[in-house]
């Protein structure tokens, strides 16, 4: 049976540091999106099939299912707190064996290994392959279908919730799992391309605007060679790395 690779992107605007993050300008004079911005860069990526939207309930959401009409993409409806059954219904909808996984919040993705790494999932008939260790916001999961609906019939509340794999990380002897290494430059914890923050969105409209030729391709190697030559943006980041990466996923 042919495989078929389908991002899933869960969709909700609520948030105590930053309302409407996915929403919220990369350029705003062009309004240019964080979420036009990662949509667009999926849709460059040739294994991925097909994007699906996983939009939460309420009134405050429906923006999503605007910005998916706009961009032609199909969307499913579902429980705010219940975000790994956002995911399953979206690979259910667009008759996904495979799932690739995102955040709507982290605009710059690692994308240059995804065609190698979706081929090795195949090869290896691998259950995940998470890019965990490159900077905050720029990884990304290739989950089977069928783990994330072996994780949601037998996890609980706190596997079903944001943290979508928690349950196959926890019970990672049952699954076949490939975690592999970044480049070592794109291992840095002390700098972070997720939009949390108004000081994160702050410093990613910058790096935005220095790389808006290449979008939405912008390679995260010379975003890090960016920063790197820009320290005070860095600083403006950096009191929110250390949660950042404590919060993140650790092996059960």
């Amino acid at each position: 049976m042919k495989r078929r690779l389908v991002a899933a992107i869960a969709c909700r605007n609520q948030g105590a540091r930053l309302y409407g993050k996915p929403i919220q300008n990369l350029d705003v004079e062009n309004g240019v999106r964080i979420i036009d911005n990662i949509i667009d860069c999926l849709r460059t990526i040739d294994c991925i099939d097909e994007i699906v939207l996983g939009i939460s309930e309420g009134v405050e959401n429906d923006v999503f299912k605007i910005i998916a009409e706009e961009k032609g993409l199909r969307y499913v409806v579902g429980d705010q707190i219940d975000v790994l059954s956002r995911l399953v219904k979206c690979g259910q909808l667009a008759a996904a064996t495979d799932i690739f996984r995102v955040t709507s919040e982290s605009p710059f993705l690692y994308f240059e290994p995804v065609e190698d790494l979706w081929g090795l999932h195949q090869e290896e008939k691998a259950d995940a392959v998470f890019m965990d260790d490159v900077i905050d916001g720029c990884g990304f999961e290739i989950i089977s279908l069928r783990a994330l609906e072996e994780s949601h019939a037998k996890g609980d509340v706190k596997h079903r919730s944001e943290l979508c794999t928690l349950y196959i990380r926890e019970h990672h002897q049952e699954f076949k799992i490939i975690k592999p290494e970044p480049p070592i430059e794109l291992v840095r914890k002390d700098l972070r391309l997720t939009v949390d923050n108004p000081e994160d969105l702050a410093v990613c409209r910058i790096v935005f605007g220095a790389f808006k030729g290449q979008a939405p391709r912008i390679p995260v190697p010379e975003i890090v060679k960016f920063l790197d030559a820009n320290p005070k943006l860095i600083e403006l980041i950096s009191p929110f790395t250390e949660t950042g990466y404590a919060t993140m996923y650790r092996w059960g």
